[in-house]
């Protein structure tokens, strides 16, 4: 297995970009990406991408917009992704023993899921508040290095930010 600084890196994001209200009549988890959410998707893709970003692993939520999130990320053919409908709308506990479940064959990878859910769970990681954002906006991307070299040992404030990116801050850096 690779190194990647002091441990493993967990990179995800703290939700599929804005999704569309423009028919009520759609389940939640059926709602897909808005025009502003489309375009968001790309530009963190395109920063994810710039960045040399390259999970090896992607857990993904089954929700439609995280779908197409995911789908604008254009990630690397060989990165394996694994849509799963557990993840949908789940707890911070829940995507903690996900993570813990997680093969160490890979180094590194990205979770695209929901609010409240994500952001918790990143809290739980990093464990000092003093580094985290307030809010973390749709779309948002937090670069977390794990000190550990084993999924299953992950616990509560091994976690390290090491970036933090928004849609927003990626549309005025590109002005």
């Amino acid at each position: 297995m690779r190194k990647l600084f002091a441990g493993m890196a967990f990179i995800w994001t703290a939700g599929a970009a804005v999704s569309s209200w423009a028919d009520p009549d759609l389940a939640d988890r059926d709602r897909p990406l808005n025009a502003r959410g489309r375009r968001a998707g790309a530009r963190v893709g395109e920063y994810l991408r710039d960045a040399g970003v390259r999970p090896d692993l992607v857990l993904c939520s089954a929700a439609r917009r995280a779908r197409q999130t995911l789908e604008l990320l254009q990630l690397a053919k060989t990165t394996n992704v694994l849509i799963e409908d557990q993840l949908y709308g789940a707890e911070s506990h829940t995507l903690l023993s996900r993570l813990r479940s997680i093969p160490d064959d890979a180094a590194s990878a990205m979770l695209i899921g929901h609010n409240p859910g994500v952001e918790e769970l990143a809290r739980i990681l990093v464990g000092d508040e003093r580094t985290l954002p307030v809010k973390f906006p749709t779309g948002a991307v937090a670069d977390v290095r794990l000190a550990s070299q084993h999924w299953n040992e992950i616990e509560a404030g091994i976690g390290r930010l090491r970036a933090f990116v928004t849609p927003r801050e990626l549309d005025q850096h590109h002005r």
